[in-house]
């Protein structure tokens, strides 16, 4: 052998001792140094937790009817550990499945397949390693015939589980909310326990669901099952039982809400009859006068019964899109509307506060001339008349003088807005206090604040639109384009204009229907503001009370007890001889006195938005009515008479049943029998 080829001989085999020493070496490391944590992690890996949902409380109307139940169905589950056994992957076992339950092949694939990025519903959000849900409320011959079949059907289960039903239906839907298995995202905003949520749980996503979904999600169990590295399930290691959710006892009362449900939609759909198509959306609110709501609908509504067997893209789209409306708002706390002549009595108040007398006489001209802009009214002129009859006939002139008599006396300085600090407005410092222009703090998520236009609110509302209204503005071009042009320059001062319209809640002024209703509540009863409260009680499953709800005062009206007297007094002769008066033509007022407010909000290339806030009884009122439905015309053709209907249907007035006997609430809570179908046991009545 030649010298060259002994040198690359011996360099192979040097080559080869040294990878045989590297590899000796990492052998050694990992059998002997890591070995034993390797068998740890090894060991870990063979079990599995599974969570056990527990049973969810139910939500229930103040008389213990269940608006959120959880009702006893047969539900028929798959096992996908055993299917994986199986030769075919268990393809031919679920194909006589689907044929046994009535579904497609492709219905089954969509509820066995897991939730994973660009899955869309339905699917299964939960463990592979547990039983997935198929069908429910199936027949009982034919879970008879799944457990005597089990030959064919090794991988199916039939058994009684707890399911959710909304007995309500669409007339609580934005009220109950829906539920949702968690995504990883909400587990870590909810800063849960590692134990505490699994995939296949489900939590509130919105409404009581969401806003008591600690108290009504109970405690789920969890079970440690041994799986092989085929992924098999061989054994369970420990237990854990869950925990039933607690009751929640509500204030609403399901056929007040239903009553209510149904006139705020007869109203729309008058509103169409007689042509205004664009009505297509609107809430009302029903609470008692200590803050407390009986019901609060909102249009349109929707089933809720679709998220309960996993929704479809189609019904989440007609949920949620805009093309239907969006049912899935609460426009009770959401929306935000004009509320046009109720805001009149926030006016009055604020007039009265700065000096002006509650006992004067004030013009009620046809047309009033403020900075060179005319403003009319909606009747010919009256002459001189009292506030008391400016709040009855709605006279628009008479607060447009005193708002702009009030931006007069103001300091002029302040109303080129420089700072998010500049001072607030006479008018609007008393609007605030009243509530408006900040959420009521009701136990919903998601409420909406509404707005009151202070020179605060106009400096960030400057700033932001500012840009906008540079670039498009032209001094000569369109009506907008100049509008744009004036903003531009002059945006950011507090004209008498806004302040005029401000006044009779136009202009920037929005509101809630929940808040309005929130006001008229504490006018009524002399001037306390309570934050609402829907939920009444949690109730554990075994009857015992864990708390009571209470809504909160957070404030007194800023008004004096004679003022109040004097603007309820002139809103109870709006339903007898003024604006109101046409809608309750032969009411019963001598055996419930109502008393209201019209509104009619103008808005640009739309009709009004037609609202209506009420009271009753007029000397000791107990209970708000307001309802507001935007595009479709005066308050007292659309609004008022819808508000009647539910006057009627509260104290079992005109042919209508009471839902109240007496207009009395329970006085005590009902006895209900704990979550999984227990029924009430009946409650007194009384205030409460």
């Amino acid at each position: 052998m030649s010298r060259p080829s002994r040198w690359r001989l011996a360099g192979l085999s040097a080559l080869a001792i040294a990878l045989l020493i590297v590899l000796d070496s990492r052998l050694w490391y990992l059998q002997v140094l890591t070995g034993k944590g390797y068998a740890k992690l090894a060991s870990q890996e063979q079990v599995r937790t599974v969570v056990i949902p527990a049973v969810r409380g139910q939500i229930l109307d103040d008389t213990g009817s269940a608006l959120v139940a959880n009702n006893a169905s047969l539900v028929v589950t798959v096992n996908p550990t055993v299917l994986a056994r199986q030769s075919d992957g268990g393809s031919a076992e679920l194909r006589r499945l689907a044929a046994l339950l009535n579904i497609s092949q492709r219905q089954m694939s969509e509820r066995l397949r897991l939730c994973t990025a660009g899955v869309s519903q339905p699917c299964w959000a939960g463990s592979p390693y547990q039983a997935i849900p198929v069908d429910q409320d199936i027949p009982e011959r034919v879970g008879v015939q799944i457990l005597e079949s089990q030959r064919l059907f090794p991988g199916v289960t039939t058994a009684v589980q707890s399911v959710v039903s909304y007995p309500a239906g669409p007339s609580a839907a934005q009220v109950v909310g829906y539920l949702q298995p968690i995504t990883a995202q909400e587990e870590r905003q909810r800063h849960l326990t590692l134990t505490g949520y699994a995939g296949a749980d489900l939590v509130g996503q919105s409404g009581l669901e969401a806003q008591y979904d600690s108290a009504l999600r109970g405690i789920p169990g969890t079970q440690q099952v041994i799986v092989d590295a085929a992924g098999t399930v061989t054994g369970a290691v420990t237990t854990a039982r869950p925990v039933a959710g607690d009751d929640l006892v509500t204030s609403i009362n399901a056929q007040v809400q239903a009553d209510t449900q149904s006139a705020l939609a007869n109203a729309i759909q008058m509103a169409h009859a007689e042509g205004n198509l664009g009505a297509t959306t609107g809430a009302a609110v029903v609470m008692t006068t200590t803050g407390r709501v009986i019901a609060m609908a909102s249009y349109p509504s929707y089933n809720p019964s679709a998220w309960t067997r996993g929704i479809s893209e189609r019904q989440y789209r007609e949920i949620f899109g805009p093309a239907h409306g969006e049912p899935i708002l609460n426009r009770a706390t959401q929306g935000e509307y004009a509320p046009g002549s109720t805001w009149k009595v926030t006016t009055t108040a604020a007039a009265v506060s700065a000096g002006y007398s509650l006992y004067g006489s004030y013009d009620c001209p046809s047309a009033v001339d403020v900075g060179g802009r005319i403003f009319n009214n909606d009747f010919p002129s009256s002459g001189a008349i009292s506030l008391h009859t400016a709040l009855v006939e709605s006279c628009d002139t008479v607060f447009y003088q005193l708002a702009y008599d009030m931006w007069l006396r103001d300091d002029p300085k302040a109303n080129v807005v420089t700072s998010a600090r500049a001072p607030v407005q006479p008018m609007q410092k008393m609007e605030l206090a009243w509530g408006f222009g900040k959420v009521t703090g009701i136990d919903l998520p998601g409420e909406s604040a509404g707005t009151v236009p202070t020179r605060a609110w106009l400096y960030h509302f400057y700033r932001q639109y500012k840009s906008t209204w540079c670039k498009y503005g032209r001094q000569y071009g369109s009506y907008v384009q100049q509008i744009e042009y004036q903003d531009c320059r002059y945006g950011n001062v507090w004209e008498p204009g806004q302040a005029v319209d401000a006044a009779i809640g136009q202009g920037y002024v929005t509101v809630t229907p929940l808040q309005l209703a929130r006001a008229y509540a504490a006018l009524a009863n002399g001037g306390t503001l309570y934050s609402p409260r829907i939920g009444e009680a949690l109730v554990r499953p075994d009857g015992r009370l864990v708390r009571r709800i209470v809504p909160p005062v957070v404030g007194h009206l800023p008004v004096a007890k004679s003022v109040l007297a004097y603007i309820r007094n002139a809103l109870a002769d709006v339903v007898t001889q003024g604006t109101a008066a046409p809608a309750f033509v032969g009411f019963p007022l001598d055996k419930v006195c109502i008393a209201g407010k019209t509104g009619t909000a103008q808005v640009a290339g739309r009709l009004a938005t037609s609202v209506f806030a009420s009271y009753a009884p007029c000397a000791h009122p107990r209970y708000v009515v307001v309802m507001m439905i935007p595009a479709s015309g005066y308050g007292a053709d659309v609004s008022a008479p819808a508000v009647r209907q539910i006057w009627d249907g509260i104290f079992g007035l005109e042919g209508h049943r009471a839902a109240l006997p007496g207009g009395r609430l329970p006085s005590a809570l009902p006895r209900v029998l704990g979550s999984g179908g227990g029924t009430p046991q009946g409650a007194a009545r009384g205030t409460r």
